[in-house]
């Protein structure tokens, strides 16, 4: 084996660290682009989008919306676009985005435009936590959509990983036992 094949061995992100875990809404992947220069793109989970070639109205959204959107500053802000005709639809009559970037707002708040995933739990990361905010949505319902009653499930964020992991209310039963799920 020659030495320029060396792979090193990846960095080992510490488990026992914070976490943010929030309500995964059902509805479709969307990101809006804001250029150093002002411009606004809108996007979906695997392509760019535009008002004639659309995913849900979102594009014509945010060319509705680029005013504020602006104020969101440069980068590719990720979210939700659901609601009204996405997927549950929540029972809500308009569609809505939701910033998935919670910390980044915890000082400022986003665009009126914008809303944010509901952050239910932050804090040090342990599966106590995470069957905690699962049964917490199972006994209540949507935070995002108060009064719904089938929320999707959770999203995991460990920052120090910057990994996102998700469990879902109806897919994602616990199995009894290790010797079970064997």
């Amino acid at each position: 084996m020659a030495d320029d094949d060396f792979e090193p061995f990846q960095k080992i992100a510490r488990l026992k660290r914070a976490c943010v875990i929030t309500e995964k809404i059902d509805g479709t992947n969307a990101v809006v682009a804001v250029g150093e220069d002002g411009s606004i793109r809108a996007g979906s989970r695997s392509r760019w989008i535009t008002p004639e070639d659309d995913n849900y109205g979102f594009a014509r959204w945010v060319a509705e919306h680029a005013d504020s959107l602006r104020d969101l500053g440069p980068g590719r802000h990720f979210g939700e676009w659901w609601g009204s005709g996405i997927q549950r639809r929540y029972g809500i009559t308009e569609k809505r985005f939701s910033l998935f970037n919670t910390a980044r707002w915890s000082e400022t708040q986003p665009p009126a435009c914008c809303h944010l995933v509901p952050v239910i739990y932050s804090g040090p990361f342990s599966t106590d936590a995470v069957d905690q905010a699962v049964d917490d949505l199972r006994a209540r319902g949507s935070v995002a959509a108060p009064g719904f009653p089938k929320p999707e499930g959770v999203i995991v964020y460990l920052p120090a990983a910057r990994s996102l992991f998700k469990v879902t209310l109806e897919k994602d039963e616990e199995p009894k036992s290790m010797a079970q799920a064997a």
